[in-house]
C-alpha cells in the first residue's frame, strides 16, 4: 500500500501542445493517503481513463511526476509499480478453477504454496465464493466472475495500490447493488488503497471517501460525497452529482444583490470578490419549497418517485425543480417557491463565488470569543 502523490501533472496526445486546449488532462496537484478509497467521477472523454492509465505505468505523462510513498515512478513501468488492476470486462482463466484463478497472482511471483492457499482462502471467504473454489471459471456467472477478477487484485498482500476501471459496467442493474457493497466490505477489511473509476455518481459515492470530479481533463472538485452534493465548487459538479441535479438559474447582480428577473435572491454569504463574468444562483432541488411568498412561479410537471416528490416549476422563463414530501400541487398551479438561504450560493463562469453560511456553533463560538 502506498501514498499516491500526483505532482503538476499534465498530458497532451499533440506532439507540442501549444495552448491549453492542447492538452487532454489539465494540471493536476494531489495526495491520495495509503489505505484509502477514492474515486475518480466524470462523463465519458473527461480524462478519467487517461489519468488512471498513467498512475498505472501505461501511459507516461507529458509533465509532472508520480510518487509512491515519496519514490517517483513517472517513467517506471506497470510491472515495477507494484499495482493491481480490475477492469470492465473480467481477467480471468475460463479453463482453469476458481482457486487457481486466484493463486495465479502469487504463484506467478514464486510464493510458498502454504501461503498461497492462505491467501486464497482468506480472499474466497471474503468474497463469498469458498463453494466455487473447484469450479472452473468458464462456468461461473458474469457477477461471480468479476468477483473473482477483483479477488486476483487483492490476493497479494504487496500491492501498492488496486485500480478499478469501470468494474460493474456489465453486470446486471439488479446484482450491482451487491458488488458495490461487497467491494466497500473489502476495502475496509484490507485497507489497501483504492481508486475507483466510473462515469456513475452511485458507485463512486457508495465506495469513496473522496471523490475526485472531473470535467473536459480539468479537477473541479475533490471531496467527500457530503461536501461535493452540500456545497458543489462549480456549477458543473451541481449538475453531474443528484437526481435531479442542482437548479442553476440566470441571474443579474444588482448593487451586489442577485435577481432572477425582478425577483431578488438572499444568498448564504457575501460575495467573493469582482464577480465579473456570466453569474448565475445554484441550489438543489432538495432546499426549494412551496410556501406562502417568495418566487412566482407556475408548476409544470409533478412526478412521484417514491420517498419524494418532485415538483417542476416555471419562473421568469426558467425551469426550477423543488423536492418536496407528500402530493404535489397540480399541473398548472400558481405556486411561490422559497429558497433556503444557507444553500443558496452565486456562481461566477461557474465557480462558486460566496462565502460559505456561518452555522450556529460557529456563530455562537465567534461571539462568545468577542465577549470575553
Amino acid at each position: 500500500m502506498a501514498k499516491i502523490t500526483l505532482s503538476k501533472l499534465r498530458h497532451s496526445y499533440v506532439p507540442n501542445p501549444s495552448s491549453e486546449s492542447d492538452y487532454a488532462l489539465k494540471e493536476i496537484d494531489l495526495d491520495w493517503t495509503d489505505g484509502g478509497a477514492y474515486a475518480l467521477l466524470g462523463p465519458s472523454g473527461c480524462g478519467k481513463s487517461t489519468l488512471l492509465n498513467i498512475i498505472s505505468g501505461l501511459l507516461v505523462p507529458s509533465e509532472g511526476q508520480i510518487l509512491f510513498d515519496g519514490k517517483d515512478v513517472t517513467t517506471l513501468p506497470p510491472d515495477q509499480r507494484n499495482i493491481a488492476q480490475v477492469f470492465q470486462f473480467p481477467v480471468i482463466y475460463d479453463t482453469m478453477t476458481v482457486y487457481d484463478n486466484l493463486a495465479f497472482p502469487l504463484r506467478n511471483r514464486g510464493r510458498d504454496e502454504a501461503i498461497v492457499k492462505e491467501r486464497v482462502m482468506a480472499i474466497a471467504e471474503m468474497l463469498e465464493v469458498t463453494n466455487l473454489l473447484t469450479m472452473r471459471a468458464a462456468g461461473l456467472s458474469p457477477d461471480n466472475k468479476q468477483k473473482i477478477s477483483m479477488g486476483r487484485g487483492l490476493v497479494r498482500e504487496d500491492v501498492n495500490v488496486v485500480m478499478f476501471d469501470e468494474p460493474l459496467t456489465v453486470i446486471d442493474p439488479h446484482l450491482k447493488w451487491k458488488l458495490r457493497s461487497k467491494l466497500k466490505e473489502l476495502h475496509q477489511r484490507v485497507k489497501a488503497t483504492m481508486i475507483y473509476v466510473t462515469h456513475d455518481q452511485t458507485e463512486a459515492l457508495t465506495f469513496a471517501d473522496q471523490v475526485v470530479v472531473m470535467q473536459d481533463g480539468l479537477v473541479v472538485q475533490i471531496g467527500t460525497p457530503v461536501e461535493l452534493f452540500e456545497r458543489p465548487a462549480h456549477t458543473f459538479v451541481g449538475h453531474f452529482i443528484g437526481s435531479p441535479g442542482m437548479n442553476v438559474l440566470p441571474c443579474e447582480l444588482r448593487a451586489g444583490q442577485p435577481y432572477i428577473g425582478t425577483h431578488p435572491v438572499a444568498l448564504e454569504g457575501p460575495i467573493k470578490g469582482d464577480a465579473i463574468g456570466k453569474t448565475e444562483v445554484g441550489i438543489r432541488p432538495e432546499f426549494v419549497s412551496l410556501a406562502n411568498s417568495g418566487l412566482p412561479a407556475t408548476v409544470t410537471k409533478v412526478s412521484d418517485v417514491g420517498r419524494h416528490t418532485v415538483v417542476e416549476c416555471e419562473a421568469e422563463g426558467q425551469r426550477i425543480n423543488a423536492v418536496i414530501d407528500g402530493v404535489g400541487p397540480a399541473k398548472g398551479s400558481a405556486v411561490h417557491l422559497a429558497f433556503r438561504q444557507d444553500q443558496t450560493r452565486l456562481y461566477v463562469d461557474g465557480w462558486i463565488a460566496t462565502e460559505a453560511a456561518q452555522s450556529a456553533t460557529e456563530t455562537k463560538t465567534e461571539t462568545e470569543e468577542q465577549a470575553q
